[in-house]
């Protein structure tokens, strides 16, 4: 991989709080236009390395580079104005609000400068975003729908909806699946797929299905402990003894 190609690198990203190391020395790259996994078992430092990437938290050493940019520190919203946004493994939505407010409110960033405090009616590049989001996401018949009242599937597939409305360039996805049933998984799997396929769109994700893991990605990173224990294609991190030993359990060595 060229560096041309590394659209996110990490490297040697470490945080403590006290005693505890919850990541420690991680580093890789995710290469532009794909989908990048990471996975381990509960306690593995998986939420906190999202956390370092995305801003959330502050890292206690190591570095995060964005398409060339270093942007280590960087507040979550100076993050997204770069081109890297995130959901949240806790569906987080303005529930209160319809599928069309949520997705609007979202789109508000691209009304550069003083165009963000335009008032509804005359923001129409992000009104126009909105109408592209409804038609991509299959959302169109539920946009004047409370968000609370949508099928659990379906927040979850607002809330990416609502994390590309800025037209970002990274997307970071957290447990995209949690608590789905199979043919809500099988569908998002797809449009997370879509995503990276049709839109160039460089994708990060955490996620516990593993089968879901090994048939979308095209990187896989392993966390055990706070630590990277492997990394490569799909194929090759199933195959690694270390990984079979800490994380897929000898049922499938």
């Amino acid at each position: 991989m060229t560096s041309s190609d590394v659209m996110l690198s990490v490297r040697d990203l470490t945080v403590r709080f006290g005693a505890l190391t919850a990541v420690a020395d991680v580093g890789f790259d995710a290469r532009r236009g794909a989908i990048t996994a990471v996975i381990g078992p509960n306690g593995a430092g998986k939420s906190s390395l999202f956390n370092l990437i995305s801003g959330a938290i502050r890292p206690s050493k190591g570095s995060v580079t964005l398409d060339g940019r270093d942007v280590t520190g960087f507040s979550p919203n100076r993050l997204l104005a770069a081109g890297l946004a995130r959901s949240f493994q806790i569906t987080n939505l303005f529930f209160e609000l319809t599928v069309h407010e949520n997705l609007r409110l979202a789109a508000q960033l691209l009304e550069r400068g003083r165009g963000a405090l335009r008032p509804v009616g005359a923001s129409r590049i992000a009104a126009s975003r909105v109408d592209e989001l409804l038609v991509e996401f299959a959302l169109g018949k539920r946009a004047d729908e409370l968000a609370g009242t949508l099928s659990h599937g379906e927040q979850r597939r607002l809330e990416i909806a609502v994390a590309m409305a800025s037209k970002p360039r990274v997307l970071l996805l957290d447990e995209p699946t949690q608590g789905m049933s199979h043919a809500d998984t099988r569908e998002t799997g797809e449009l997370i797929r879509s995503l990276s396929r049709d839109h160039g769109l460089t994708v990060l994700l955490v996620e516990h299905d593993v089968d879901l893991v090994m048939s979308l990605s095209d990187h896989v990173v392993v966390m055990h402990q706070g630590h990277k224990l492997a990394e490569g294609t799909p194929a090759a991190v199933r195959a690694d003894p270390q990984v079979q030993s800490a994380y897929f359990g000898t049922a499938h060595a």
